[in-house]
């Protein structure tokens, strides 16, 4: 479906799309580098409006957020395209489809599906939500009225203008980092210009009091280094706090990486003791499922506070306003723990 768009401004002859920091000009017939914007009649258009290609119900921590409502389940949603070319995505076929495919779905039937499976929020994701913006601010405005949260999974390639579209509905986001925020490496495996706006966007989602987690895919051999480690931790200790959580993940091989192995644990490890030492006090390792790292610590009394495996809670040792239950210290996480088990979180949906 087409739907006319709200994030552009004219240049010249031209139409400068504002849906992420490429700022793609284009003329009359002419598409965006993601796929799903385009200019027609001289108007700029989301061709994308209300198609749907992944649906699924998850836990929160598969985004992933530990310090957001723990233990909630949202109903995330993908469409096709994207702003980014990873040559490691896990979703290529979604995010590297340059074509509109999917299901119809107007954003009442988004929320009505989602108060019918039970979901405390909505999670844009599986490809770059920033690209498909305008359903994805329909569909958050009227989440929020009925009560559910909204969540971004994002490479945070953000211009000002969209930071002010979002905060009509975001409440939180994951903002995913590749190789320690490399700008050589993101250049030749992502064909991203330049980190920049990525970091200067973190700083207004933070003013804005969106709450902010970061993941780094640490991609092994050519995307590991702990000097870039070092510098985005001390750029995330300095600029958005030592409460705010990292998660280092582990690369598996895909899409056109499929000849490097896995990200092994002792790299991760490393980065994790890196992080900690620059002064983060919550640093997480993911996809390691059973690692002690993916737990959460009181960074008063070292004690664990949140244990999992992989998306699950196992086990809970805070109170309901997040003190540790050991030593009364208050955690920096927003929302109550709330305890239901992962199958209750963890399906696909029909749609």
């Amino acid at each position: 479906m087409l739907k006319e768009a709200y994030l552009f401004k004219k240049a010249g002859e031209r139409i400068k799309c504002l849906a992420c920091a490429r700022g793609c000009l284009l003329g009359e017939g002419q598409i965006g580098f993601c796929g799903v914007r385009g200019v027609k009649g001289g108007k700029l258009y989301l061709l994308n409006y209300g198609i749907i290609e992944a649906l699924h119900m998850d836990p929160i921590e598969k985004k992933p957020l530990v310090h957001f409502y723990p233990g909630s389940k949202v109903l995330s949603m993908g469409t096709t395209g994207c702003s980014w070319a990873c040559a490691y995505c896990q979703n290529f076929d979604l995010s590297q489809r340059k074509r509109v495919e999917g299901i119809e779905m107007m954003p009442d039937d988004v929320i009505n599906l989602a108060k019918r499976y039970g979901a405390d929020g909505l999670a844009y994701t599986y490809n770059e939500p920033s690209i498909f913006a305008e359903f994805a601010h329909d569909v958050g405005v009227e989440g929020r009225k009925a009560g559910l949260f909204n969540v971004f999974v994002s490479n945070g390639y953000f211009t000002d203008e969209e930071i002010d579209y979002f905060t009509e509905f975001l409440d939180a986001i994951t903002v995913d980092f590749k190789g320690n925020g490399n700008r050589s490496f993101l250049r030749r495996y992502a064909a991203v210009p330049d980190p920049e706006p990525i970091f200067s966007s973190l700083k207004e989602l933070r003013r804005k009091g969106i709450h902010v987690e970061i993941t780094d895919l640490v991609v092994p051999e050519i995307g590991d280094s702990l000097d870039d480690a070092r510098r985005l931790s001390r750029w995330i200790l300095e600029n958005l706090g030592d409460d705010t959580p990292i998660h280092f993940l582990r690369f598996h091989p895909d899409y056109k990486l499929l000849w490097l192995p896995e990200t092994p644990l002792s790299t991760l490890e490393a980065h994790y003791r890196v992080a900690k030492e620059e002064g983060l006090k919550f640093v997480y390792l993911g996809n390691v499922p059973g690692h002690p790292y993916e737990h959460t610590y009181c960074p008063n009394c070292g004690a664990p506070v949140i244990k999992r495996y992989g998306f699950e809670i196992i086990e809970y040792n805070i109170d309901d306003e997040n003190r540790c239950k050991f030593c009364g210290y208050k955690l920096p996480i927003k929302g109550k723990l709330k305890k239901e088990p992962l199958y209750r979180r963890f399906f696909p949906v029909e749609f």
